[in-house]
């Protein structure tokens, strides 16, 4: 036997006995106690010839309960809520079989008052003994960081409401050794002067920078999970005076289970300037559209394809399938789905959607109710140069799907489509809108709802600009924006994915669902904005260089005609625009000659010549700036009225 396996067990034995040691010294003392109370510590002599019998008994009795409710295998250290609700019943139960014995042995004159008494020193004195060592141990631990590594860092809590004090609570409670909240800053006037958990609120956000040379803060933590990104900016402003480091909470959309932890805290991001108000969600109605039937999800390992799997998992339907066609992407989502998903069927399928006999397989094989088609080529500047492939994959292949679709008697499909296609001057646009229109075709002779929706960029997504500019800072720069100009909607990848489940639970065939975006952000100072939480200077330590307009790219996107022609829907964030749906027979006909084109690989300006007869207002050169052209590229929109 390995000397080090024969030394660990000699010291787990050790350790054990003395356990049962010190717990037979307590419980001696406690019966002893008990009748030293009982009697006002003058013991009668009556008691003295059997008392040492009865705590023989009571020691034997004790042992055995206590062993068998595993109190001398854990470690006091670590000692909890847990080992409290155990040393409960092994008291209680070893307290009632001496009591059991007293009656069966037919002891007279026992005061039945003593076992009680006896029962709660046991309790005291136990649980004391053992919250004492775990109390040393942390102490213990506690001064050895301390001399071994660094000060305490001196915290400001911006937010004095119940996520600030939670977190100063856990900080108190686990963190101690490493954090020190000095003081709480909010604008709620109601709360200043006040003091939580002995920590003052000193005054509102304007005076943060006060607050922090005063206490000479080390670090600023932003605990409001309900602000938005306006509220974000302001209270960034505020604090960067004060030289301190910043961090934040993760906004209140994901708090699903409520906690707020120390764990949770990271460095306040751009997301978190850009942020919106959490999405509501009509859980009814996305329940009876998912809950127990099969749902598809192609491009179920991209950006939005991946997150609307996540979303439709709380929503517990009975088989998802992952259609994809990147094996490693599919790998990964199907991964992380079933590790926090273990209960749900999930089936992983390596497909192309442009494959109509693997499509049709996994049709019939499983019979989806609803399809959620994220799938498709993106990226502007790569359409332009492989235009073919645009129309093979998001034109072509989104006809593909729908046929099958409807074939299949799927009750609900639903296409992602992008603000892109509005007024188009790219090859991606183009070939979106024209998807939107056989989508609209398809609606007025099938039983199957189709519907699309629309919305802009979102934050993080695979190739989009927030990585892109995050690669170039950590490369030294330059962060290259094409022009001082350019704008963009953007909103969360989670709340784009949330608002087309929504949508696709509205849809009754025939509508483009626009997504309310928000405002437009311009690109040069998002750049700005990452540059500044990286901790460094726009023009100084990070040169910001304009490229130039790509081929394809507007300065600004629109979603679709201007608010007051859309018409709102019961949902706040979620406008309908019905378009004119184009004759099938005409759409098929101008499709077929257009696919025919891309087997061909034909050339860019005969494939966009082609594009024109379903797309008219397909332009290569943006109209941003002449209103009178972008009123008559929209002239086929149908203004609806807002609902009083």
């Amino acid at each position: 036997m390995p000397v080090d396996t024969l030394g660990q067990r000699l010291l787990l034995h050790y350790r054990r006995a003395l356990q049962v040691f010190l717990h037979l010294v307590l419980w001696s003392v406690a019966l002893g106690g008990a009748f030293l109370l009982r009697f006002e510590f003058s013991l009668p002599d009556e008691y003295f010839p059997n008392l040492y019998r009865w705590v023989a008994v009571l020691l034997l009795i004790r042992s055995v309960s206590f062993a068998g409710f595993g109190m001398f295998s854990g470690m006091w250290r670590y000692t909890g809520a847990k080992d409290v609700v155990a040393l409960f019943k092994a008291t209680t139960v070893s307290s009632g079989l001496f009591l059991a014995y007293i009656w069966l042995a037919g002891v007279r004159g026992f005061p039945r008052s003593i076992l009680f008494i006896e029962w709660m020193l046991t309790m005291v004195s136990v649980g004391g003994m053992r919250f004492g060592v775990r109390t040393l141990w942390q102490l213990a631990a506690s001064v050895a960081r301390d001399e071994k590594q660094q000060e305490r860092r001196r915290l400001l809590i911006v937010g004095a409401g119940d996520a600030g004090e939670h977190l100063l609570r856990e900080m108190q409670r686990v963190y101690s050794a490493r954090y020190t909240p000095v003081a709480f800053a909010d604008d709620d006037s109601r709360k200043l002067g006040q003091s939580i958990h002995g920590i003052p609120v000193l005054g509102p956000l304007a005076r943060v920078p006060e607050i922090a040379r005063s206490k000479r803060v080390d670090e600023i933590i932003i605990a409001i999970p309900s602000a938005t990104g306006r509220d974000m900016r302001r209270i960034i402003e505020l604090c960067k005076p004060s030289g301190a480091s910043i961090r934040t909470m993760p906004g209140i959309d994901q708090l699903i289970d409520g906690k707020i932890t120390v764990n949770q805290l990271r460095q306040v991001d751009i997301e978190d300037l850009l942020g919106r108000e959490a999405v509501t969600l009509d859980q009814r109605a996305i329940v009876d559209a998912v809950q127990g039937r099969v749902v598809m999800v192609t491009g179920a390992g991209g950006s939005i394809g991946s997150e609307l799997c996540r979303q439709l998992c709380r929503f517990k339907p009975s088989q998802l399938l992952l259609v994809e066609r990147s094996e490693n992407a599919l790998f990964e989502v199907h991964r992380e789905l079933h590790a926090k998903h273990p209960g749900l069927q999930l089936v992983a399928c390596i497909a192309d959607i442009t494959d109509k006999r693997r499509m049709e397989q996994l049709f019939e094989r499983h019979r989806p109710s609803m399809v959620l088609h994220a799938a498709a080529h993106k990226h502007v500047p790569m359409m332009e140069l492989n235009p073919a492939e645009a129309i093979k994959n998001n034109v072509q292949g989104t006809r593909l799907l729908a046929d099958v679709a409807s074939a299949n008697g799927v009750e609900r499909f639903v296409m992602i489509s992008t603000d892109k296609a509005v007024n188009p001057t790219s090859v991606m646009g183009a070939s979106k809108r024209l998807a939107e229109i056989y989508i609209q075709a398809m609606s007025q002779r099938s039983r199957t709802l189709f519907t699309a929706v629309r919305f802009g960029n979102v934050l993080g997504s695979a190739g989009s600009v927030l990585p892109i500019f995050k690669e170039q800072i950590a490369a030294g720069g330059p962060v290259t924006v094409t022009h001082p100009e350019m704008r963009r909607y953007f909103m969360t990848i989670p709340e784009a994915s949330q608002l087309v489940l929504q949508a696709g639970t509205m849809g009754r065939g025939g509508e483009i669902f626009v997504l309310d975006m928000g405002e437009p952000v311009k690109i040069v100072d998002l750049a700005r904005d990452l540059i500044t939480l990286s901790g460094l200077t726009p023009d100084k330590d990070i040169e910001i260089r304009f490229s130039g307009v790509r081929p394809g790219e507007k300065l600004f996107e629109e979603l679709s005609t201007k608010d007051e022609a859309a018409d709102k829907t019961l949902h706040p964030k979620i406008f309908i625009g019905r378009l004119t749906p184009k004759p099938y027979d005409g759409v098929i006909t101008s499709l077929d000659s257009l696919a025919a084109l891309a087997e061909q690989g034909a050339l860019g300006p005969a494939i966009v010549e082609k594009m024109r007869e379903l797309v008219p207002e397909l332009q290569r050169e943006a109209v941003n700036d002449d209103p009178a052209a972008r009123e008559e590229a929209t002239a086929d929109v149908i203004p609806l009225r807002r609902p009083a």
